[in-house]
């Protein structure tokens, strides 16, 4: 391998993200916005640009529309420099089918990686909440001499049955003894043993092992065509996967506070707790890490606008994000993230709560742990999240712990 290896990045964005319904009911979930004006895509390719990347390949597949305009108008890059992010939908090139796993999606897309001739591949998932630095768990990949690289994340044992476990060599915890999917006993790690490491869904793999071990899979009649369920465990088989700590990994500006945070928002509990992490006055994750910035577009609008209702009410922000373009009239908010364009009208009240972009929030109207995506109105007098009975009657979604989710471009009426 060169002195100075060419790297290559691929992104598995085709994801259909069931569990976030009805936010997914009409957009791949990699395309769900969050925090207000970013999508979820734009952490995982933020995180390869900062790292150096320049070469990246998103792999979509599942309504993608949303997804393909949003890289093509945020994420354009120096053609000078050989430099690009692009969108590439499924092509069925093996046949009339779509992507069957996502160990089947590099399979199908294995042109693109013939056509730069990379030396290393790193793969990621679209759809995590996360700073990283991926310099530094390529510099371990090629230090360790693995030729497959899995990061790991330290979680509760408790947790272990939600996710893939990584079992590590006894005599070497840089490398894989075994994957476990979803364990129900699994064993502490030696150093804690009350945490498990649990897979990012992140990987770096030599070129030619990762072709190899993507065609011997797509052989397998029995496969789930898996990266983590049966590419990662034909490594460990062959003694050659390692894995990167995500402990080790020191971001610039990062905090103590913030440091190895990472979160899989793959449900509306997790995707709405993620939000709550933003706003707090030293939040869990920080947006506002300009060392590391999350990249996203840049929303050609005015500054959000907090002024008196037509009485003459005063409103107030506590603990809250507010996105461009957005005027609240004598509006109480607090706990919540709201999106570009948003308006909201005198006494209203929007409380622990996520709003996405174009909101309208009539007089008096009150919403309460609430998710509710883009172009949804509430009438004057309305609410949502007060009544889990009324908003259940109305078809809303309302989560066990009591979030009402409510879909693009509804109108609730008083």
């Amino acid at each position: 391998m060169p002195a100075t290896p060419k790297v290559f990045g691929i992104i598995l964005a085709g994801g259909e993200g069931k569990r976030l319904m009805p936010l997914t009911a009409d957009r791949a979930k990699p395309a769900v916005p969050f925090g207000g004006q970013y999508r979820l895509i734009d952490f995982a390719i933020s995180n390869l640009i900062n790292s150096g990347l320049q070469q990246i390949v998103v792999l979509t597949q599942y309504k993608s529309h949303s997804l393909d305009r949003h890289i093509s108008q945020t994420w354009r890059m120096s053609p000078m420099l050989d430099a690009y992010v692009a969108s590439v939908p499924a092509q069925q090139r093996l046949g009339k089918r779509w992507f069957s796993g996502s160990a089947d999606a590099i399979l199908q897309s294995l042109n693109l990686i013939n056509d730069e001739k990379p030396d290393i591949v790193v793969v990621v998932g679209a759809d995590h909440v996360y700073r990283m630095d991926f310099r530094q768990m390529l510099d371990a990949h090629i230090e360790s001499s693995a030729r497959a690289t899995v990061a790991g994340i330290r979680q509760p044992i408790g947790l272990a049955d939600q996710f893939g476990v990584i079992d590590v060599q006894p005599d070497d915890p840089t490398r894989i003894r075994e994957f476990l999917e979803k364990p129900q006993n699994p064993t502490g790690l030696a150093d804690s043993p009350h945490e498990v490491l649990a897979s990012m869904g992140n990987y770096i793999f030599d070129t030619d092992a990762l072709i190899e071990a993507v065609m011997a899979d797509g052989e397998l009649p029995t496969s789930n065509h898996d990266m983590g369920g049966d590419i990662v465990p034909y490594f460990v088989d062959r003694g050659e996967a390692g894995v990167y700590d995500f402990i080790r990994n020191d971001v610039p500006g990062s905090t103590d506070r913030d440091r190895a945070y990472w979160r899989d928002v793959g449900t509306i509990e997790s995707f709405y707790d993620a939000h709550l992490d933003l706003i707090s006055t030293l939040p869990v994750f920080n947006l506002y890490n300009m060392q590391w910035p999350i990249h996203s577009q840049l929303v050609n609008s005015p500054p959000a606008k907090f002024v008196r209702d037509a009485v003459g009410r005063i409103g107030n922000s506590i603990d809250s994000i507010v996105s461009l373009g957005s005027v609240l009239s004598g509006t109480h908010l607090e706990r919540s993230v709201v999106g570009p364009w948003t308006l909201a009208g005198g006494g209203s009240t929007i409380t622990d709560s996520v709003l996405f972009e174009r909101v309208r929030v009539g007089a008096g109207a009150r919403i309460h742990r609430a998710i509710l995506d883009k172009n949804v109105v509430l009438a004057d007098g309305a609410t949502v999240g007060v009544d889990r009975e009324r908003d259940l009657s109305r078809g809303f979604t309302v989560t066990d712990s009591g979030i009402t989710v409510v879909g693009k471009g509804i109108r609730i009426e008083a």
